[in-house]
């Protein structure tokens, strides 16, 4: 089953539809976390090798995070730091010929939508229901239903951009290979894909490897904006 350009139906269980982006994102989910455990079970107090790196990834994550949000915010780096791994790998991942979850605007929006909950329970959190809820009379009291409507277009703009670009991506590239496909046939190099090896390699330069890295940090660089801005 194929819905247009969107993830195949790969399979069943107890009545509810399976689709690429659910295995892709299990495939992923798996690897870090056999990642996580192997390289971490055997941590020294004197880092070397593998160490080493994990330790240089982390703080450069906890610098980010601090320079961005605040130094009082350095917290929010280890959530900041997996949305940002899992984004640039799902976003990747179409190089090694499976489709990007995040080319599925299910997982864009379920990621926006708890950026937008952090926001607003982090807010509260900061400045107290009260204080949270004036916010949205400022600077004048009629432009309440505007900054309401501010508040919920966040989630839905940070979901679709994310998803516009990595599925624009996606499609691009099958109509590109699909052309490609044609243009062996028509001159008879059906067994020898030499135009689909070689002319895709700039297309996917961009679309999967530049987009994928570009769009992975505005979205987590766009989260702490929101939620620092709701905090402050």
């Amino acid at each position: 089953m194929t819905e247009g350009f969107g993830p195949k139906i790969v399979g069943e269980i107890a009545g509810i539809y399976i689709s690429e982006t659910v295995v892709v994102t299990w495939i992923i989910m798996a690897v870090f976390t056999i990642l996580a455990i192997a390289v971490t079970r055997n941590f020294d107090k004197i880092p070397t090798g593998v160490q080493n790196v994990v330790e240089m990834l982390v703080d450069a994550m906890n610098k980010f995070t601090a320079q961005t949000m605040g130094e009082d915010k350095k917290g929010f780096a280890p959530y900041m730091g997996t949305l940002f791994l899992f984004l640039l790998v799902a976003n990747l991942i179409g190089l090694l010929g499976l489709r990007p979850p995040t080319a599925d605007v299910n997982t864009t929006f379920a990621l926006s939508v708890l950026t937008f909950v952090m926001t607003i329970g982090f807010g509260i959190k900061s400045k107290g229901i009260v204080k949270y809820i004036k916010s949205f009379f400022e600077p004048l009291p009629f432009l309440v239903p505007l900054n309401i409507l501010g508040e919920l277009a966040n989630p839905i703009s940070l979901s679709f951009r994310l998803f516009g670009n990595i599925v624009g991506g996606v499609i691009i590239m099958s109509l590109v290979y699909g052309g490609l496909a044609t243009l062996s046939g028509a001159l008879g190099l059906e067994s020898i894909p030499i135009f689909q090896a070689v002319i895709p390699v700039a297309l996917h330069a961009y679309f999967d490897v530049f987009a994928g890295i570009l769009q992975s940090f505005i979205f987590v660089m766009l989260s702490m904006v929101f939620i620092s801005g709701a905090m402050d």
